[in-house]
């Protein structure tokens, strides 16, 4: 059985895989197989359980078929982790014809991104600037989001700034519920069932007299939610910073 790879793969033949460069071969593997079948049955499967976990053998399994079966299609693992997240990235809803302002095309850039991120929360771990060759999906997503911070006074660093700002604060979030997601998943525990759990112990060692401000800020409430609900302020005090820098750039 071949090895599955650890290391970058070919950019060549990725690249081909990623834009579909390469026809399936006429013989050998089992009828029907493709490498859209392959990449489907590996984001179910990431989806179940995440990309750790995630081998070529289980991929095979998943679809019936012998592990060498899938290296004729998909070379190993690294290519396969590219193809799962150009593919799912197209599932962000980036119209090429929206007539919005920069700052709703970057709202909706974002919450699209978020949107998938909720979907598959291992894109999270996969969506690393420099590590996954641009194929079809990518590439949509990354000129939707250059077209919507063009012409209106930014320097190219600066839109490639902007852009990858509003990235960086999805990923952040993205991940925080992620995380739990994991944490949730691997513990068993209910994440609203064990802060219920731990409050009466809690509150015995995080008094009043000696956290005041923390205290009243707990006893408010405010901290009864979801890590990741705070997302549009979050996004909407981001975007004030952008916009205050390109109304400077106008009256200057």
């Amino acid at each position: 059985m071949a090895a599955e790879k650890t290391g970058r793969s070919d950019p060549a033949r990725t690249l081909a895989l990623l834009w579909r460069g390469k026809e399936p071969p006429a013989r050998g593997p089992k009828p029907g197989l493709t490498v859209d079948r392959i990449v489907a049955a590996a984001v179910a499967l990431a989806d179940e359980a995440g990309v750790p976990t995630l081998s070529m053998r289980k991929v095979a399994e998943r679809l019936g078929v012998g592990t060498m079966s899938l290296y004729t299609y998909v070379p190993g693992k690294d290519e396969l982790l590219n193809l799962m997240l150009d593919t799912v990235l197209t599932e962000g809803e980036r119209p090429d014809d929206f007539a919005g302002t920069w700052r709703e095309a970057l709202e909706l850039h974002a919450r699209a991104d978020r949107a998938v991120a909720l979907r598959h929360p291992w894109v999270v771990s996969l969506s690393v600037p420099g590590l996954m060759l641009m194929g079809p999906g990518e590439t949509a997503r990354g000129e939707f989001a250059m077209k919507a911070v063009s012409g209106i006074g930014l320097t190219p660093r600066e839109m490639v700034d902007v852009v990858n700002l509003v990235d960086g604060y999805v990923r952040g979030v993205a991940q925080i519920t992620a995380d739990l997601r994991v944490a949730t998943r691997d513990s068993g525990v209910d994440y609203d069932d064990w802060w219920e759990r731990a409050t009466p112990s809690l509150e015995r060692f995080i008094q009043q007299s000696r956290y005041p401000t923390l205290y009243g800020v707990w006893a408010s409430g405010a901290f009864e939610v979801a890590p990741d609900e705070g997302f549009e302020f979050g996004l909407a005090r981001l975007l004030d910073g952008v916009e205050r820098l390109v109304a400077e750039r106008a009256g200057g």
